[in-house]
Parts: C-alpha cells; sequence; structure tokens
C-alpha cells in the first residue's frame, strides 16, 4: 500500500476499535492496522507508560 506523502497524522474514525489512534498512525506510515494493535497490546505487558501515552494521542491527534 502506497501512502501519500501529505497524508497528515489523524485518528481513523471509520477503522476505530477504542479511539482510532492505532488505526491513523497505521494510515499514516502504510502500516497493518492489526499488527500495529497487536504490537501495541503486547507491549502493554511490559513495564511503562504505553496505556498513558495512548490516552495523550487520543486526546492530541484530531480526529478525521
Amino acid at each position: 500500500m502506497t501512502v501519500p506523502a501529505n497524508t497528515r497524522l489523524r485518528r481513523d474514525s471509520r477503522h476505530k476499535v477504542i479511539g482510532g489512534v492505532c488505526a491513523g498512525i497505521a494510515r499514516r506510515y502504510g502500516l497493518s492496522r492489526g499488527g500495529l494493535r497487536l504490537a501495541f497490546v503486547l507491549s502493554c505487558v511490559l513495564p511503562g507508560p504505553q496505556f498513558i501515552a495512548y490516552l495523550v494521542l487520543w486526546l492530541l491527534i484530531p480526529e478525521d
């Protein structure tokens, strides 16, 4: 999949599961939505602020 260079980072409202953050990031960088979601869920097992970062991105990234 080729992503246009002018695609801005926005939450994906059509393919969202919770807030559309992972779907928007996947669309912007040409990644698989499912793969990015899986990587996020697996990273939540590790120590760190992953869930807080998701919530912050949910607030900061505008919806399309």
